[in-house]
C-alpha cells in the first residue's frame, strides 16, 4: 500500500519539485537522480554510500565523512541528499576530498529506484544521517545484503508518536536497520520503542567538528567590516520569528550604542522575503552578498550567504540560535559554543534538548521566554564584557567536553563496512 501510494503521488511529487524550481532553481537539476537515473559508471572503487537530507546533517557529516576517508583510502565515499541546499554545502564542504567524494539526490522512496541506485554504485554500507529511515530503502539494502547504518540518530518525542502511528511499516524498517548509534540515552530509548534491536549511545558527531580556518578568515573580515560596534546574531532563524524579532527590536527602549542586529535565516529562499520585512519596518539593511568593502553602517546585517555559519559566530559577540522562539524544535547551538560565543535560546528546543539544557547547566547558554527577552539578554551581554567572556568560555568548555562520538561511531561502522 505504501509502494502504491508512492506511485500514485509521484507525479504530483515531481510537479511539485518543478514549481519549487521556480524560486529555488536547484530543484529542477539532477531530476534524473531522483529517479535512479545516472551517467557513465565509474567502476574500479570501493564505494561507502552516507545519506545527509539537508544543510545540517550535511555539515553534521563533516567529521565522519574525514575520518572514514582516512580509513579507507582506497575507496570513496557516495554521497546523498534531499534538497539542493544540501547538495551545495555539501560541495563546498567536501571540494578538499576532490574525486574520492561523489554528491547524487536519493532516489524516492520506490524499490525500483532504490535498486537501481544500489546496481549503479554498489555501495558496501548504507550510512544514514540522524532522522532519515525510508521504508522501501531499507528494505532494498537489505534484499541486497547492504548493511545500514543510522548515526547521530536522534528522535523527539513528537517523532516518535509520528512513526508510532504508521504502525507495522515504520516498526519493520526500523527492525531491518543493522546499527543504530543514537546521540543519547534518551534517542536509544526512543529508536528502540520504534522497533530497533542493535542501538548504542555514541554521543552527537557535531561536537567534533573542526572549524575551518577558511570560516574562521571570514569571520574576521566580516568582524572589521563592522568595526567597533556589538553585533548580536540571530543565526537559522525560521518563518516568523524575524517579523518578533525586528517588532521586538523597534520597542527597545535602550540598546548599546552601534548594536548592529545580524540576521541568517535558516532557509536560502528566504533571504528576499526578510529583506522585506526589515524595509517594511522602516529599518536600513546591508546584504552580506553585496557587502563588498563596505563598513555595515545598516540597523541590520542580513546573513544571505549560503555555507558561512562558521564565519558568522565567529565574526559576533553573542548568537541566539533560530527555530526556538515558536514550536519548531531548534537548531544546533553546538557550532556556536565551539566557537566560545555565549548563547541565547527560546522555550523550544525539543529537537536538540538533551544539547541544550547541558549547555545551560554548564552556563554557555540561556533560555529566553520570547524575542523581547532575547533582545534585553543579547543588550546586557554586549554591555558586559567580563559577563560576555566568561559565558563563552564557559560554552567552549561545554563542547570540548563531548568530543569523541566520531571515533565512538567508526569503531561501531567498521565492522560492518568489513
Amino acid at each position: 500500500m505504501y509502494s502504491a501510494l508512492w506511485l500514485l503521488a509521484l507525479p504530483v511529487v515531481l510537479g511539485r519539485l518543478w514549481w519549487r524550481g521556480l524560486r529555488e532553481p536547484g530543484y529542477r537539476q539532477h531530476l534524473g537522480e531522483r529517479l535512479g537515473m545516472y551517467g557513465h559508471r565509474d567502476a574500479g572503487w570501493h564505494t561507502l554510500w552516507v545519506h545527509a537530507v539537508s544543510v545540517g546533517e550535511t555539515r553534521a557529516a563533516e567529521p565522519l565523512i574525514d575520518a572514514l576517508m582516512k580509513a579507507y583510502p582506497d575507496s570513496r565515499i557516495v554521497l546523498t541528499h534531499m534538497t539542493p541546499t544540501g547538495r551545495a554545502t555539501g560541495k563546498a564542504l567536501y571540494a578538499k576530498h576532490g574525486a574520492r567524494l561523489v554528491q547524487s539526490y536519493l532516489p524516492y522512496d520506490l524499490e525500483w529506484l532504490v535498486r537501481r541506485f544500489l546496481r549503479f554504485f554498489a555501495p558496501r554500507i548504507c550510512i544514514l544521517m540522524e532522522t532519515e529511515v525510508w521504508p522501501n530503502m531499507v528494505a532494498a539494502c537489505r534484499r541486497q545484503q547492504v548493511p545500514v547504518a543510522l548515526v547521530n540518530a536522534r528522535l523527539s518525542e513528537r517523532s516518535l508518536r509520528r512513526g508510532q502511528r504508521f504502525g507495522g511499516l515504520m516498526t519493520e524498517a526500523a527492525r531491518a536497520i543493522t546499527l543504530v548509534a543514537a546521540q543519547t540515552d534518551e534517542d536509544a530509548q526512543r529508536v528502540r520503542a520504534l522497533g530497533a534491536t542493535e542501538v548504542a549511545v555514541t554521543g552527537s558527531i557535531k561536537f567534533d567538528v573542526v572549524v575551518p580556518q577558511a570560516a574562521l578568515d571570514t569571520g574576521a573580515w566580516l568582524r572589521t567590516r563592522a568595526g567597533e560596534r556589538p553585533m548580536l546574531l540571530c543565526a537559522s532563524t525560521r518563518e516568523g520569528e524575524e517579523a518578533l524579532i525586528l517588532d521586538a527590536w523597534q520597542a527597545m527602549a535602550s540598546r548599546p550604542e552601534g548594536m548592529l542586529l545580524a540576521i541568517v535565516p535558516r532557509h536560502p529562499q528566504r533571504f528576499d522575503e526578510v529583506a522585506a520585512l526589515v524595509g517594511a519596518r522602516g529599518l536600513s539593511l546591508q546584504r552580506r552578498s553585496q557587502l563588498g568593502e563596505a563598513e555595515v553602517s545598516a540597523d541590520v546585517l542580513l546573513g544571505d550567504s549560503m555555507g558561512e555559519m562558521f564565519a558568522y559566530y565567529a565574526a559576533c559577540d553573542c548568537a541566539f540560535i533560530g527555530g526556538s522562539l515558536l514550536p519548531l524544535g531548534g537548531q544546533n547551538l553546538i557550532e556556536a559554543c565551539a566557537l566560545a560565543r555565549p548563547v541565547l535560546v527560546g522555550l523550544h528546543t525539543f529537537n536538540f534538548s538533551q544539547a541544550t539544557d547541558e549547555a545551560i547547566a554548564a552556563g554557555g547558554a540561556l533560555r529566553v521566554r520570547d524575542a523581547a527577552q532575547m533582545l534585553e539578554q543579547g543588550a546586557r551581554l554586549l554591555q558586559d564584557r567580563g559577563a560576555r567572556a566568561t559565558m563563552g568560555q564557559r560554552a567552549a568548555a561545554f563542547a570540548g567536553a563531548h568530543k569523541g562520538a566520531t571515533l565512538r561511531t567508526l569503531e561501531l561502522v567498521m565492522p560492518l563496512i568489513h
